[in-house]
Formats: C-alpha cells, sequence, structure tokens
C-alpha cells in the first residue's frame, strides 16, 4: 500500500509532536520534517537551566534528535528551508531553488516563531543578544564566563525576559531590567504579585527600571555596547538581552497563506488553514482561547503539543469529530525565593481580549494555623478571575515562598478549561491533611471569599 506522504515544516514542540503520533499511531504515513536550522529542536523555554549549570551541555535541551524520529520511519531534514507552497501542486521548494521540490498529501506548518528585536539607534553593535534559541543560549553562556562582562541590561520584563535576570544574578553580573509597561510582568500577573516579585528582585540588587521607552543603544569604538539609553536615564550595560516578545515565522508564505495582520496564521475552529490539506500549529497561530472565547495567540510548548496531536488524529482519522476545543495557557515561573503557576485571563489581558472580568485575593497561610513556618507552612496568595454576570473562572494565579504551587496552577487550568463557575470552586472536594493543605484548599477559600462566604480562620 502506498503510504500518504505528510511534510511538516519545523521540528519544535508542534512538529515533534505530529510526527510521534503519526509514526506511531499508524503506519499509512511517511512523515518528513523540514529543519531550517543546523540544531534540531532546541527548547528555549529550558534555556535558563542551561545558562545557570543545572543543565551542563546545551545540546542536552531538546525535544528529539534527528535519529529518534528515523528510528520510527521518519525522515527528519535539517538545513532544509522550506521557501514556497504551491497548493495547487501540493509541493514545497526547499532552500529557495525551484529545481528543489518535495510533493506532499497533508503539510502541517510548525513554523513557530523569531524574536522581535528593537530597531534602535546602536542596535548594530555587537553584544546584543536574543534570549532565545540554541546559538544565543551558546553565546550567553560565554559572557557567563566571562568575569570581564559586569553589566546586563535585560529589555523585557516579561517571562523570557525575567528568567534572563535570575541567570545572570545568579552568575554574579549586575542586573538591570527595563520595560515599557509599568509593572514587571505586567502582562502575566495583577499588581498585588507582581509588587512583592520587584520587591524580590531588588532585594537581589536588581535595578528595575519599569514604564521607560528604550531610545537607543551607545556603543565603544570598537562597535560593541556600551550602555542602554531610555527617556528617563542611561544604564551600563556590557552585554544586552532582548526579551520583547516574537514575531510569527511566515513571511515566506505570505504570498499563498492567509495572514492577519501581525503575520498569524489564521485557521479555522478545525486547525485548517486557507489551503487544501494544509494544517496550521504552534506559535505562528491563533488556537482557540477558552478564556476570551477567542481566537487569540498563546505561544506556548504545551499549546503546540495539544494542536499538534488533535491534527495527527484529525489525518489519521480523515477527518475531526469536533473542533478543536481549545487551550487555557496555563504556565509556571519561579523568581529567586517565589514560584507561581498562572493560567487564563488576568486585569491586562482581559482589557486587550475584551473581556470584562472581577477579580478577588485570598492571602492565608497554606496549612493549618498551629502549623508552624519552620515545620512547612508559610504564606499563599491566590488570585482568581470570573466573569461578573456568569462568575465563571477565567483566570487564576497562585503564588508562595519556597513552596511548590503547580498542582495549585494544574487545578485553576482544569476549573478554567471545564468552565467551573465560583460555586464549583468554593465546594469542590479536595483533600486535607495537615501536612499538605488547610481543611478547606486554598482554592476552595479564594473562590468562598468572592462568594461572601463566613471567613475560615483554621
Amino acid at each position: 500500500m502506498t503510504k500518504e506522504k505528510v511534510a511538516i515544516i519545523g521540528a519544535s514542540h508542534g512538529g515533534h509532536e505530529a510526527a510521534l503520533e503519526l509514526l506511531t499511531q499508524s503506519d499509512n504515513f511517511e512523515v518528513t520534517i523540514f529543519e531550517a536550522g543546523d540544531f534540531v529542536s532546541f527548547m528555549s523555554c529550558g534555556m535558563t537551566l542551561y545558562l545557570t549549570g543545572r543543565v551542563p551541555e546545551a545540546e542536552a535541551v531538546r525535544n528529539f534528535k534527528p535519529a529518534d524520529i528515523e528510528s520510527l520511519g521518519g525522515h527528519v531534514l535539517n538545513n532544509t528551508k522550506v521557501t514556497g507552497i504551491d497548493a495547487d501542486k501540493q509541493v514545497l521548494t526547499l532552500n529557495g531553488d525551484t529545481k528543489a521540490q518535495f510533493a506532499y498529501d497533508k503539510l502541517i506548518l510548525s513554523v513557530g516563531v523569531t524574536p522581535a528585536r528593537l530597531a534602535l539607534p546602536g542596535s548594530e553593535n555587537a553584544n546584543i543578544v536574543p534570549m532565545r534559541g540554541y546559538e544565543s543560549a551558546k553565546q550567553l553562556k560565554t559572557y557567563i564566563d566571562d568575569a570581564s562582562v559586569e553589566n546586563i541590561a535585560v529589555i523585557g520584563a516579561g517571562y523570557i525576559g525575567i528568567e534572563a535576570v535570575e541567570a545572570m544574578v545568579e552568575a554574579g553580573k549586575h542586573v538591570t531590567v527595563l520595560d515599557l509597561l509599568p509593572r514587571v510582568l505586567g502582562a502575566y500577573l495583577d499588581a498585588d504579585m507582581t509588587t512583592r516579585i520587584t520587591d524580590a528582585l531588588i532585594e537581589h540588587g536588581v535595578a528595575v527600571h519599569v514604564g521607560e521607552v528604550i531610545k537607543r543603544y551607545k556603543g565603544d569604538d570598537n562597535g560593541r555596547v556600551t550602555a542602554v539609553v531610555t527617556d528617563a536615564g542611561e544604564y551600563p550595560a556590557d552585554v544586552v538581552i532582548e526579551g520583547i516578545g516574537v514575531k510569527a515565522n511566515t513571511s515566506e508564505f505570505a504570498d499563498v497563506l492567509q495572514l492577519d495582520q501581525r503575520g498569524w496564521i489564521e485557521t479555522d475552529r478545525y486547525l485548517r488553514t486557507n489551503l487544501p490539506n494544509v494544517y496550521a500549529i504552534g506559535d505562528a497561530i491563533k488556537p482557540f482561547y477558552i478564556p476570551s472565547g477567542k481566537q487569540q495567540p498563546v505561544a506556548l510548548a504545551s499549546t503546540a503539543r495539544r494542536e499538534a496531536q488533535y491534527v495527527a488524529h484529525t489525518i489519521i482519522n480523515g477527518e475531526a469529530k469536533a473542533p478543536f476545543k481549545g487551550v487555557v495557557g496555563a504556565s509556571a515561573l519561579s523568581v529567586f525565593e517565589y514560584n507561581f503557576a498562572s493560567a487564563g485571563l488576568n486585569e491586562v489581558t482581559a482589557q486587550r481580549s475584551g473581556v470584562e472580568i472581577a477579580s478577588v485575593t485570598l492571602v492565608d497561610t497554606r496549612r493549618p494555623a498551629f502549623v508552624p513556618d519552620v515545620s512547612g507552612n508559610g504564606e499563599i496568595i491566590v488570585r482568581l478571575a470570573y466573569t461578573p454576570e456568569t462568575q465563571t473562572i477565567v483566570g487564576g494565579a497562585v503564588m508562595a515562598k519556597h513552596y511548590d504551587v503547580t498542582a495549585h496552577g494544574n487545578t485553576l487550568a482544569l476549573a478554567i478549561a471545564q468552565r467551573l463557575t465560583l460555586t464549583d470552586l468554593a465546594e469542590a472536594d479536595f483533600f486535607f491533611q495537615p501536612g499538605f493543605d488547610r481543611q478547606w484548599s486554598s482554592l476552595n477559600l479564594a473562590a468562598q471569599k468572592a462568594l461572601g462566604y463566613g471567613e475560615f480562620t483554621k
């Protein structure tokens, strides 16, 4: 039997998952992954593990090696950039050579994103590095190991930027973090949590400058960056790390793919593009976002893998039984002694999405009051966002010092995905054991506070 040829553009999370599903769940497909870069499947989300020495080799920070897919019967072609799609003939052009072509029956676009860069005077100076990708990871490690590099400026106080800040502080560098937004992590957490994180950054010697516009980079006679200039001041920098966001890798296909004004691929609820037999997944698309009820970018590895699994099973089954359910956008981060997990909407993202929310914050102990801090007790902060009319939970975050809150984060993600209400969460039956939790879980108590239940203090 002739196998159906499935081409996958992009070897990161989405491409990897799609190939795995197709090759392990069916014998009917010939799968080929095309990767433009040399190093296949570097995980930028694991970069700080390498920079801080928790993973000793950059080469280990990857999803898979080409041999892993090839052992399943698939093919991985690195250094092979797909530069054109002929949707009528169902043929790809490779590396800009019209004679180098690849015919497909089904095509999965997992083209991903590249770091956005600031186009400023002085951007041509050396030692300005994006916080993404294998080559950047190697370069940043050399700066960490170079004692002459003392001052690091991090542009962008989101997840990526804050990870860079902590890695450089741990390496003994003097770090300045700058952002246009008025708060660090302002697009991820509400002010009652970001204030605490800002205080922690300052306590660890970080110079925090938010609400400032970056004007230019200064350099020396050798073409190396020396300072960052904003509308409020000038900050010394031997190295600048840019973590200001991403842009979709879609310019090569703008002539045939339907894109939005920012370059994101337009898909329907079945993750189909405007081209026949062409699906799109991963960071360069706008999946259905459950908290807002709209299609919008959610650039997370977990999102890409869910999309890839859905598309692979659609191809295997010949059709989709239902639209892609959507994603919640859950994530977690540690910032020095603080750990937090979040999911769904907060005040900033709700406003951007045009969703009206109400919110509540619970600050309490995570175990019964009789358990002392030295025995594992301590403060926990829970933030819930919900729709005022229906009281449906659409977002939330949990934060604590020296304590793993990711289980609470996963519970919030499930609550949002299942469209639970405040009452559902207030009355949810969670376990109690004083070595782990309260008689009412912190999540129970936050929802009960929003509903006006009597305060439970034990």
